[in-house]
């Protein structure tokens, strides 16, 4: 047995480290490692409970939206407070175009880059994926930078700056958009998805997004050669490396349920296990502290009751991140849980066929994501109204309490507040990397990504093995997030 430390990670929001137990050429153990503490739920403590849309958003500087939309929710479930429709399709759009630009820098910038690697020089598909994808200098980078920054500009009009906008609120949204600004958005939409359909897929949106078995992916994959879309080349670079034997987690999937509708969501709230979808019970997230640098608890903590006290003395500890669990079990968030909790046929069939989610999953469901969230913000900005309310107003209690949960690009995402005497008497965050990320419990239980690195192969002298990296940036982890 010999142990090798990974990190610090290049390509990942925030600081991580990898601890493995290597034996036969296989990760046995790991132990993940969120090396820096940074206290946001401390910060808020005594503030005013509105101060939570300005310090929260802060947690992050790629997914602050998401931050604003959950602080926002937790705020308005203790005012009681419900946005207009517009206000709604507003921040819908103001949350996904965050998401979908994340989905899009990941895909190119942090995951794609590693199959550039100099380790993969005999494949006979390198040399094409170096030219494509070799960070910062490959031509991938050239394409989707600017189509990013174009498709951005929805930020600046609907919320008037990005990261760490204020413009979305427990009522809605600050920012009411005239007629000319609907035209505006839908020419932004219009233009990302030519560079979508041109350079990502191949094809349209509406055909991507119904493949609806691993077949129809094949056979649509095989219609054309791999240069012909971004997405075709990772599919065939999949194929050959076996991704879907790779970064295996066989536990739930779960989501909180992303873009609120009046009578849903876009994608539905629940939990998948054993190929069945369960309601969500909110009552049963916990963390547990057993194993992170924090005072220890008697038992796992509510969020209304959670503490963050540091103690980097803890014995046991190894790490920032606390343990959330969900009625005790280890579950998986992101883009694969909020697409197999809805029902997707394609990803539920990727992840049956595996025996549970793994990299080419995830790496499939992020981007099949991106097509679905489009063009429902397509829809939104025709369902926008200009000139009708986009925010309702209310006061918040001197004695209240409230959740906020949302799903970050990463997965879900939640707020608890309790307010007293007019103050916050305590904030608690569980992030999605948290969830994934999470240390070993008092039961000794991995979380998502240790259970998912065992049996990881590792090569002759490899001090950071790709197997690992593909594992590890497949969740697309947010380190600051995790550590808030």
């Amino acid at each position: 047995m010999t142990r090798l430390i990974v990190g610090p990670f290049n390509r990942v929001e925030g600081d991580l480290e990898v601890k493995l137990d290597i034996a036969d050429g296989a990760v046995n153990e790991a132990r993940v490692v969120s090396v820096l503490y940074r206290g946001f739920e401390r910060i808020l403590d005594g503030k005013p409970p509105f101060d939570a849309l300005v310090y929260a958003p802060r947690i992050c500087g790629i997914c602050s939206v998401s931050q604003s939309v959950a602080a926002a929710k937790a705020l308005a479930d203790a005012m009681g407070l419900e946005p207009p429709p517009s206000g709604r399709h507003a921040v819908n759009l103001i949350h996904a175009a965050e998401n979908v630009a994340d989905h899009l820098t990941h895909f190119y910038l942090f995951f794609m880059p590693d199959f550039a690697r100099a380790i993969y020089a005999g494949e006979p598909w390198h040399a094409d994926i170096a030219e494509r994808f070799t960070a910062i200098k490959g031509t991938a980078a050239q394409d989707v930078l600017p189509a990013r920054a174009q498709f951005m500009h929805i930020l600046g009009i609907l919320a008037g700056k990005w990261p760490h906008t204020l413009s979305v609120q427990p009522g809605g949204s600050t920012r009411a958009i005239a007629a000319n600004e609907t035209a505006r958005l839908a020419g932004i939409l219009a233009a990302f998805r030519r560079f979508l359909e041109r350079t990502l897929y191949g094809d349209r949106l509406e055909r991507v997004s119904e493949l609806s078995s691993v077949e129809a992916l094949e056979s649509w994959a095989a219609e054309k050669p791999p240069e012909n879309s971004d997405f075709r080349r990772f599919l065939h670079v999949s194929r050959a490396l076996e991704l879907e034997k790779l970064g295996a987690f066989s536990g739930p999937c779960m989501s909180y349920g992303a873009y609120a509708y009046d009578d849903g969501y876009l994608f539905a709230r629940g939990v998948l296990e054993d190929g069945k979808v369960s309601p969500l019970d909110t009552g049963a997230i916990a963390e547990d502290l057993s194993h992170a640098w924090y005072a220890a608890a008697d038992a796992p903590q509510l969020p209304y009751d959670g503490e963050t006290r540091p103690d980097a003395d803890n014995p046991d500890g190894y790490t920032w991140c606390k343990a959330p669990r969900l009625g005790g079990r280890v579950v998986e968030v992101g883009a694969l849980a909020r697409q197999a909790v809805n029902g997707h046929p394609l990803v539920r069939e990727l992840i049956a066929r595996a025996g549970g989610s793994n990299v080419h999953a995830r790496v499939v469901a992020r981007v099949m994501e991106i097509a679905r969230v489009v063009m429902a913000m397509e829809q939104w900005v025709e369902a926008i109204e200009p000139g009708e309310p986009f925010i309702r107003h209310g006061a918040m209690p001197d004695m209240a309490q409230g959740f906020g949960l949302t799903e970050a690009a990463r997965g879900s995402l939640g707020h608890w507040a309790k307010v007293r005497n007019g103050v916050i008497e305590n904030y608690q965050i569980i992030a999605p990397t948290t969830w994934n990320f999470s240390p070993r419990d008092s039961a000794g239980t991995p979380g998502a990504l240790e259970q998912a690195l065992k049996g990881a192969p590792v090569r002759a002298g490899e001090r950071e093995p790709v197997a690992v990296q593909h594992i590890v940036r497949s969740f697309d982890p947010c380190l600051v997030c995790t550590v808030h």
